[in-house]
């Protein structure tokens, strides 16, 4: 491992070493950057996206100086970058969350994608589409790892544009891991149902890895999915979902379920029901996070799923975070515990809350479309063990690449 001196900053020292992501190469497309820099976002914002934290704790960064001794890794994973959705807002934010990427070990072969942009997108559909067609075509080679830029919205435009199951047929034969959440949710779906290949929700490269602190929970958490075969994690209560509900909330005594786990963000799995692009899982579970939504609202996208049979067949519903839902403006009571009470009487399964992923911080990544055995525990929680997906080996990651 090489050490970083004292008073060195990042990019100054990957530039010494000659490991950088691409002082050169990101300093190219300067009109796109002019009109990236319009769209900064600020620390002290408040407004709930799909793909950034509620209250305000997405934040911009700033030019950072490092300690004494912090440790990178010549990077050697071979990464590419995909952007299906919003446009970065900020050039110094990505530049950081590359270097981030570099000192961690990961090799991100494209990283000038992060420049593009076309309205409120990052790129024209074509171009956003190409970053994952790409390889379907073999014009470029399957990377080990696909990480989404961010997520807000846009996926949904480029589902037409992918050949999903030559793209699914290449990832499993090379072994490529794609991972992002939030608007990103339709890539993930589209690729499970037409390309039969699973996913990794987990914290993307703008979101999290571009932040003046990224969260070293959620950052662990990330190398811990990618590259344990046989990922647990232990759900000790419902909080994350509501305070009012138990973790399992079923009619009898909740026995062991094995199946594939399938899902993501509700807003974007309930606008693709009816579409050829939503998973059909035979005897699946189905996994679903929010943020930023009212009760009602989160009623009726799920009726939007009931009323499509999509959870037909189904052996149970985790819920992840719903986080900012608010009250009800009409009537206190109306709460998410009810809404999900109500799901529960529709379809008579088992509904798990407080899984540890959405918008939020210290997310426990994990696999979807991949096998997942769900069983309650001794102490009022409930436990998901995952297997039967790509992983990297875990002396390639320098974890603390990714907050340093």
């Amino acid at each position: 491992m090489t050490k970083i001196s004292s008073g060195l900053n990042r990019r100054q020292f990957l530039c010494q070493v000659g490991i950088s992501v691409g002082a050169g190469l990101l300093a190219t497309q300067s009109i796109t950057q002019a009109l990236a820099s319009n769209t900064t976002e600020q620390d002290n914002s408040t407004q709930l996206t799909k793909d950034d934290l509620p209250s305000g704790q997405a934040q911009q960064a700033a030019p950072e100086t490092l300690q004494a001794q912090t440790s990178c890794i010549t990077p050697n994973i071979e990464t590419r970058l995909f952007a299906s959705s919003n446009v970065g807002g900020s050039d110094e934010r990505n530049e950081l969350a590359l270097d981030r990427m570099a000192c961690a070990g990961f090799k991100v072969d494209n990283p000038t994608i992060t420049k593009r942009q076309y309205l409120r997108f990052a790129g024209t559909d074509s171009q956003r589409a190409s970053d994952l067609q790409n390889i379907a075509t073999g014009a470029i080679k399957a990377p080990k790892l696909l990480l989404g830029v961010r997520g807000g919205y846009g996926a949904v435009r480029l589902l037409p544009m992918v050949d999903w199951s030559t793209l699914g047929r290449i990832m499993k034969e090379r072994g490529t891991i794609l991972a992002g959440f939030s608007d990103v949710t339709a890539i993930q779906c589209a690729l499970l149902a037409k390309g039969g290949m699973s996913s990794l929700a987990a914290p993307m490269l703008y979101s999290e890895f571009g932040k003046t602190k990224p969260d070293q929970v959620s950052c662990r958490q990330f190398a811990e999915a990618l590259t344990n075969p046989n990922l647990a994690i232990n759900i000790p209560d419902a909080s994350l979902t509501s305070p009012n509900l138990p973790s399992i909330l079923a009619s009898s005594e909740p026995k062991t379920i094995t199946g594939t786990m399938w899902g993501g963000n509700l807003s974007v799995v309930s606008a693709l029901a009816g579409s050829e692009y939503l998973p059909r899982i035979a005897g699946g579970i189905v996994f679903l996070e929010d943020v930023g939504e009212q009760a009602y609202r989160i009623e009726r996208m799920l009726y939007d799923l009931y009323l499509a049979g999509v959870f037909k067949d189904q052996q149970a519903i985790v819920f992840g975070a719903l986080s900012g839902s608010g009250e009800d403006s009409y009537d206190k009571r109306y709460d998410v515990a009810t809404v999900i009470r109500q799901l529960h009487k529709l379809t008579g399964l088992p509904i798990y809350s407080g899984m540890r992923f959405g918008h939020i911080g210290q997310k426990h990544s994990f696999p979807l479309g991949a096998t997942c055995q769900l069983s309650a525990n001794t102490v009022g929680g409930y436990q998901l063990v995952f297997n039967d997906y790509p992983t990297i080996k875990a002396d390639a990651i320098h974890v603390e690449g990714l907050w340093q």
